[in-house]
């Protein structure tokens, strides 16, 4: 019985790996056919993205998530719930993770000449193939593979293409990260103690601010949770609304484009007032 129980423990493993590798074609062949004219430039450059950020996760993940130290595992983690892992922080950060990293990764794209549309269909399908290949390694972690986790990939790599491809929607809405990390963690990509995310309505992007005050503020829906990470912590998990200044249309006002875009997904501590509901209690 002993004897089976090893046996399947390794056909398990042996499965997970090959759902592994054929996921790795899945990512190689659409971009292949990413570009079907002038000599496979542009498809190999985006090729090679793909590869970089798979080789960077793989480093990261050895160096930092255990990656291939366990067998394959599946956990629930209870999504927002009071008893879940990081109090649904973690599930944020996966959303913002996938829904930043395709907005980077189509702009790189756009840079290359792709039309505006396939550069957002290639960035957020490259967001989603990288961080479904993290859920992979996190299965052969201590984290274990989470459902949770992809679904919040999916989510986030899909609703960066639809506000990269749709100008007026991504006018009024944004979603931001708050964060000073504490460089004495030893890794500050998990210090979701110090992490607020937010979902933001930009009043500049409707018609009844235009050339009033209103224009340079915000509204915030925000999500953070504290103590899940640090057991001498009272854990939190908090909702919060709020107002804050629009960062990114005063630097719009001076020409500075690019810190300008930085403001659309960075959130400076201090620039808004808001008031919370801890949920715990």
């Amino acid at each position: 019985m002993s004897l089976l129980l090893i046996d399947m423990k390794n056909f398990r493993n042996q499965l997970w790996k090959m759902g592994l590798m054929v996921f790795l074609v899945l990512l190689v062949s659409p971009v292949l056919n990413a570009e079907e004219e002038k000599g496979w430039t542009k498809g190999k450059k985006v090729l090679m993205t793909n590869i970089g950020g798979v080789t960077a996760i793989t480093g990261w993940g050895i160096a930092k998530w255990n990656y291939f130290e366990n067998d394959a595992s599946i956990n629930g983690e209870d999504w927002f719930s009071k008893n879940s892992k990081e109090g649904g922080a973690d599930k944020f950060g996966h959303f913002y993770f996938s829904y930043a990293l395709s907005h980077i990764l189509s702009g790189v794209f756009d840079y290359w000449s792709y039309p505006s549309k396939k550069a957002a269909s290639l960035g957020s399908f490259s967001s989603f193939a990288m961080t479904t290949f993290m859920e992979f390694g996190d299965s052969f972690s201590d984290f274990g593979f989470s459902y949770e986790d992809l679904i919040m990939n999916i989510f986030g790599s899909a609703v960066g293409y639809f506000l990269y491809t749709d100008p007026d929607l991504s006018s009024k809405i944004d979603f931001r990260i708050e964060f000073i990390p504490d460089l004495g963690q030893p890794d500050v990509t998990t210090d979701y103690d110090n992490m607020k995310f937010l979902m933001v309505l930009k009043l500049d992007g409707f018609e009844f601010t235009k050339n009033t005050w209103a224009e340079y503020f915000d509204l915030h829906l925000g999500w953070n949770a504290k103590g899940y990470s640090d057991n001498n912590m009272a854990r939190e998990r908090n909702i919060s609304v709020g107002m804050g200044i629009n960062l990114s249309k005063i630097f719009e006002k001076f020409s500075m484009k690019k810190t300008s875009k930085f403001f659309n997904y960075y959130q400076l501590p201090y620039t808004y007032i808001s008031t919370n509901k801890n949920l715990n209690k």
